[in-house]
């Protein structure tokens, strides 16, 4: 084997050598996007929807003793369910939080209290009249839905992320497809050429 048919081959071999890990590096960006796109679903979408669900619950317990003047519910069960409230305020509070669903957050977090407040404020005979409360339920009931639509969209915008690097990694597929098949023919050029000798 000659020099010149040595260097073809190292040639031939690197190429597709550099080909393979060019291929591998960015297969391996485009799967830690989509792992983090699907991580970020679970963890600061999901999550979180399931923690504005359970907040509403809680909510939505107290306005129905608070319409129905319930004295029982405000001196046994409202201390526990504040204290509930609390705990799922610090678990939210530990997901990812975009800006916008921040001040939402911020605001919700700001008319709990308001609520807890006019709670202890108000008496239990009063609750069911009482235009304060009663606007402070509502603020938080709207801060909820506000919460839980942010979740939604944001759902969606991992999710056309994850599918715009589906479509990404489909294109480099077969553009690796299509560079590999066109290696392979320049290998077998380089490999079978023996050049004219005089």
């Amino acid at each position: 084997m000659t020099l010149f048919e040595k260097v073809k081959w190292v040639l031939g071999i690197l190429l597709i050598f550099v080909v393979v890990l060019t291929t591998n590096l960015v297969d391996r960006g485009n799967y830690n996007r989509i792992r983090n796109s699907v991580v970020t679903i679970y963890e600061d979408r999901i999550v979180a929807n399931d923690l504005i669900f359970e907040i509403s619950t809680l909510v939505h317990e107290k306005e129905i003793a608070i319409r129905t003047s319930d004295s029982d519910f405000f001196m046994q069960r409202n201390p526990a369910i504040n204290e509930n409230l609390n705990a799922l305020i610090s678990r939210y509070e530990q997901t990812k939080i975009t800006p916008t669903e921040q001040r939402v957050f911020d605001d919700l977090k700001l008319h709990l209290t308001d609520l807890q407040n006019h709670e202890k404020e108000v008496s239990v005979a009063e609750m069911a009249n009482n235009q304060k409360l009663r606007r402070s339920m509502e603020i938080v009931k709207a801060n909820l839905a506000d919460l839980t639509k942010i979740q939604l969209r944001e759902g969606k915008r991992e999710m056309a992320l994850s599918e715009r690097t589906f479509e990404t990694i489909n294109l480099f597929t077969k553009i690796e497809i299509i560079f590999l098949v066109l290696m392979a023919v320049l290998v077998q050029v380089i490999i079978l050429y023996k050049p004219k000798e005089d």
